[in-house]
């Protein structure tokens, strides 16, 4: 990639990340569609977690580059990796229902973003794909 993609790209993904929590989820449905795959951070203990008032949440991006922003700090040290939709669906919705988690769709620094139960987000992963 030349300099001036790379500075295109990181552009869009600026203004992307630039989004309010509505248009961010309406995206992550959007790309989850397109590309069949969710992405969390993971580290040597497996996902991470975040605490949204008293919750604790699995945070979810729609691509590798959006949850890479994500490993700083605490998390420096996490990488990022894609789950498949039809994975999620079979064993990641009834274990995090199990596990009482709910699920923070694409959090930004500025906000934790959308914050779902697992039935939801399996309900919103299953309706056809729209435009954001």
């Amino acid at each position: 990639m030349n300099n001036a993609t790379a500075k295109r790209v990181e552009t869009e993904l600026d203004e992307i990340l630039a989004l309010g929590t509505k248009k961010r989820l309406a995206y992550m449905f959007e790309m989850v569609h397109e590309f069949k795959q969710i992405w969390i951070l993971n580290d040597e203990h497996g996902c991470v977690m975040l605490t949204n008032e008293d919750d604790d949440c699995v945070p979810v991006w729609p691509s590798r580059e959006f949850a890479q922003s994500w490993a700083t700090g605490e998390w420096q040290d996490c990488e990022p990796k894609a789950i498949p939709v039809k994975d999620w669906l079979s064993r990641w919705t009834p274990g995090l229902e199990q596990d009482d988690l709910l699920i923070a769709v694409f959090p930004t620094e500025q906000d934790d973003g959308t914050i779902l139960f697992p039935d939801e987000f399996d309900s919103q992963l299953r309706v056809p794909k729209r435009r954001f």
